[in-house]
């Protein structure tokens, strides 16, 4: 009966164990296209995250400078106890005892003209974030050309495999072939030594194809910030079509392109304009400035009384005599009752408002002003130079991203061509090595320049994909391997 009750139990266990194993090996073995990898990148780089922080700070001064243009406002509140001798505030008496007092205030100032610093201040906060935005553009678009480029190497380093790959099999071939013959006593030893040897050292090359295959795969997962390599794949579109060299844009047109929309020129130019901006708020230092500030507020003292009534009046002599009678002069006297005046009673009493307009002149300040000033022309200079140096990098680096275009494109013909003729000589050399009119030693030497060459062929055939590719991300195009 317990059996009976276990065993869909375990059914239901063993069902959820494969799926989880099924789910893993899925995310595990994921084929990753390189727009994926260029998007995960882009979302989980370090490097991309710390510039977003840097563009909400910048994005921070921005507000807060838009803010410092408002009026302030604070409230100031007080309770205290003073012993000894000292003048009440409110009652200007002096007073020897325990004397409470409590008072609260509201102000509040605004600065009506202080030279623009304030507009000055928001526009040049506001070139600092559109400054911050490109920079992070140019971060995004060095790590997807870096993508790209590591992407394109595992390419060229899985068609290098299957090139060793397939150069180990036709020696497996001849290595059989010649080992028979040498049985048969139609080749010597020497043969079959020399076709192991050409194997010994093809299979060298094959560990090699695996281990650069396998670290360029390792490079890219760590520039994703994956947390294994192990099983990581991606897509190997078809690449066989190439463009001519007259269906690229000439450098001119590519800078005239780029200038408008690469994010390094449009950074140096937020940058230049901030500089321009923070001269004017240096500027600011020789101008008056003036302040508006009004306030109203009002106090309570534990000191302060007022008069409840009287005593009641009694005959009081006064010192005096009538001088006929000899009588004594009398009057009436009697004696004010007092009373501390109520909190609120004297809030109202004690409430007072203050108005007022403040001009500072800047007279002498230690040259701190011109310093400044001066200070703020040599930016405005090395931001003029920086971004004229931007230019002329940029400029630079499409001139010769064409040139290596070109050239990738030409080395690709010649390899193209060699490798042609380099199978069909070698495809006459194996005809002849196998009918005996050629040693070893001559076909693997012959093997081994085909090998050569189709190598030189792969590694031509990505340049130019990547150079091209480069010239693309200049007009603005996004990575794809279409």
């Amino acid at each position: 009966m317990i059996k009976m009750t276990m065993a869909p139990m375990l059914r239901f266990n063993l069902m959820l164990v494969f799926c989880f194993i099924g789910f893993g090996a899925n995310s595990q073995n994921k084929v990753w296209s390189l727009e994926e990898c260029i998007s995960y990148a882009l979302e989980n780089n370090i490097q991309i995250q710390q510039n977003e922080i840097n563009q909400k700070i910048s994005a921070q001064d921005l507000s807060a400078a838009r803010y410092g243009v408002l009026p302030d406002l604070n409230g100031f509140a007080s309770h205290g106890y003073n012993f000894g001798q000292t003048i009440d505030p409110f009652t200007n008496q002096f007073a020897n005892t325990q004397v409470r007092t409590n008072s609260v205030s509201l102000s509040s100032s605004v600065v009506i003209f202080n030279g623009f610093n304030n507009v000055n201040t928001i526009k040049r906060n506001k070139s600092n974030l559109e400054a911050a935005r490109f920079d992070l553009e140019k971060i995004k678009n060095d790590i997807s050309l870096n993508i790209a480029n590591q992407y394109l190497r595992i390419l060229f380093n899985k068609e290098l495999l299957k090139n060793a790959e397939n150069q180990l099999k036709v020696t497996q071939v001849q290595k059989d072939r010649v080992s028979k013959q040498v049985a048969a006593g139609s080749l010597p030893e020497g043969a079959l030594k020399d076709i192991e040897a050409q194997y010994a050292s093809e299979e060298l090359q094959l560990i090699n194809a695996e281990n650069d295959l396998k670290l360029s795969k390792l490079n890219l997962a760590q520039l994703l910030r994956l947390e294994s390599a192990e099983g990581f794949e991606v897509e190997t579109p078809p690449m066989d079509n190439f463009e001519s060299v007259s269906n690229l844009i000439s450098p001119a047109s590519l800078y005239a392109t780029a200038v408008d929309i690469m994010p390094e020129i449009k950074s140096a130019e937020y940058n230049y304009y901030s500089a321009e901006k923070n001269r004017g708020i240096a500027r600011s230092g020789y101008t008056p400035t003036l302040t508006f500030s009004g306030s109203f507020g009002s106090g309570y003292s534990g000191n302060n009384r007022e008069i409840q009534g009287f005593t009641d009046s009694r005959i009081v002599p006064t010192g005096g005599f009538i001088q006929s009678t000899d009588e004594p002069i009398v009057t009436l006297s009697s004696n004010p009752i007092f009373a501390r005046k109520t909190f609120f009673n004297q809030l109202d009493d004690n409430f007072n408002t203050n108005v007022s307009f403040r001009l500072n002149i800047p007279i002498f300040n230690g040259m701190n002003a011109r310093t400044n000033v001066q200070k703020a022309k040599l930016q405005v200079q090395s931001a003029s130079l920086t971004l004229e140096n931007t230019k002329l990098e940029l400029r630079q680096n499409i001139e010769s991203a064409y040139v290596d275009a070109v050239s990738a494109l030409k080395r690709f013909r010649a390899a193209e061509k060699s490798a042609d003729a380099l199978e069909t000589s070698f495809n006459y050399t194996q005809q002849r090595f196998d009918v005996g009119l050629v040693n070893s030693f001559d076909y693997s030497n012959e093997k081994n320049r085909l090998s050569n060459a189709q190598s030189e062929l792969l590694q031509a055939k990505y340049n130019y994909i990547f150079s091209t590719k480069v010239l693309d991300f200049y007009q603005g195009k996004a990575f794809n391997l279409d």
